[in-house]
């Protein structure tokens, strides 16, 4: 979530007027955000530099119109988010989804006994096996606690569509995390 310091009317007049040292503050804060967006649509490191590069630089040409009405995070996620997929498009136009590089996720009878962080890890490792735009809806609603109408102006879609998005990633995510875990983890005790 955005910094209310960086949120002040001051430091946005700064961002807005080209200041240098504003700027650098601005990436400084999100650039790990903007990291985060690349890599969930699956972008390799050196890719996903790329693409935040291009996010920054179309960011720091359209700051001037940047009127508020969104988190400024909510804004560069969704600059990032479009300019991932541009990149996909142009450069892997056959790229498959992340569920189908991978859909054997092992089972290892030592995860049941896991602490609550590895089950996370373990979470989250199974969030990058979704196909990319459920993976994005569910890193953006759950880890970056983001509201379906944020997620939708990011995605550029509508807000039914994230919905949709969310309801069948947790339905794969239900099937896939027995397997990891070794147990069914949503039955009720």
């Amino acid at each position: 979530m955005a910094d209310k310091d960086h949120q002040k009317p001051e430091w946005l007049r700064l961002l807005r007027s080209g200041d240098h040292t504003a700027f650098a503050e601005l990436v400084e804060k999100y650039k790990s955000d903007v990291f985060l967006c690349c890599r969930t649509l699956g972008l390799r490191d050196h890719e996903a530099e790329d693409v935040a590069s291009e996010t920054f630089l179309a960011a720091y040409r359209a700051i001037a119109r940047y009127r508020g009405q969104a988190e400024l995070g909510t804004w560069l996620w969704s600059i990032a988010y479009r300019q991932a997929v541009n990149y996909l498009r142009k450069n892997r136009p056959s790229c498959e989804s992340l569920a189908a590089q991978d859909d054997n996720i092992q089972q290892d009878p030592a995860t049941t006994a896991l602490c609550r962080s590895e089950q996370q890890e373990l979470v989250w490792d199974a969030v990058k096996r979704l196909p990319r735009l459920w993976a994005a809806a569910v890193i953006l609603y759950y880890r970056q606690d983001r509201t379906i109408r944020d997620i939708a102006e990011i995605m550029r879609t509508r807000q039914n569509t994230v919905k949709t998005y969310l309801f069948r990633a947790r339905r794969k995510l239900k099937e896939l995390l027995p397997d990891v875990l070794g147990e069914d983890i949503y039955e009720d005790r």
